[in-house]
């Protein structure tokens, strides 16, 4: 009898203007628990780059920890990503949120040229070696495309013509996707769905969210 797949879920923080979609990160855990899989929360324990109000959507002082604030989303049920085995999972997903440009990579201040933290770039290319299945949502595979652009992979944010471009410069190839689907390259086992690049509502996120964690499954 084949065993369900294992996904391991990469967060950035919590909330979208300084970590992890929370709306993304939840819909997602909920349809990896839906297709009856299993979820283990992983994220870096480092310093947010930067802590938002995201009342007023101003700049603060404070200074918060990304394995700190992704514990929320968690229910305190996470490890740090430096101890993510990449071969104990088949499945990698990494929601979105502006964490994911500004936590695990500086994309949102460097664009395409941005560095990549290191535990992300280490468990992307050890994941990408192993053949196991990758997914993405919103503006996360321009993360996903910066470290393994190289390779020709294919994602999606949606329709962002300006993201877009930025990704194609890595190497890797950009489909227009509707928000309730998503873009799967089998070739290279990466599945990718816009999310809040397109959606409207939490009903759409969750749509295109149950689409990806189908096709990860599928895949595996």
């Amino acid at each position: 009898m084949k065993t369900m797949p294992k996904f391991a879920v990469i967060l950035s923080g919590c909330g979208r203007a300084d970590g992890s979609e929370i709306h993304e990160a939840v819909t997602a855990l909920l349809a990896i628990d839906k297709v009856g899989c299993t979820y283990t929360c992983y994220a870096p324990d480092i310093e947010q780059s930067a802590v938002i109000n995201h009342h007023t959507s101003e700049k603060t002082e404070e200074r918060r920890n990304v394995l700190v604030e992704s514990a929320r989303i968690a229910r305190g049920d996470i490890k740090p990503l430096s101890e993510l085995r990449v071969k104990d999972y088949d499945c990698l997903l990494f929601p979105g949120g502006l964490g994911a440009v500004t936590n695990w990579c500086d994309f949102a201040k460097k664009g395409i040229n941005c560095n990549v933290e290191s535990s992300v770039s280490r468990v992307l290319e050890e994941a990408y070696k192993q053949k196991k299945v990758i997914g993405a949502m919103c503006i996360a595979p321009v993360t996903i495309a910066r470290v393994l652009g190289k390779y020709g992979i294919t994602v999606t944010i949606g329709k962002d013509k300006t993201v877009a471009e930025a990704i194609e410069k890595t190497g890797a190839k950009h489909q227009n996707t509707k928000v309730e689907d998503a873009c799967i390259d089998k070739e290279h086992r990466i599945v990718t769905t816009p999310a809040y690049m397109l959606a409207s509502s939490i009903k759409e996120v969750a749509t295109g969210a149950e689409s990806m964690v189908k096709a990860m499954k599928d895949l595996v």
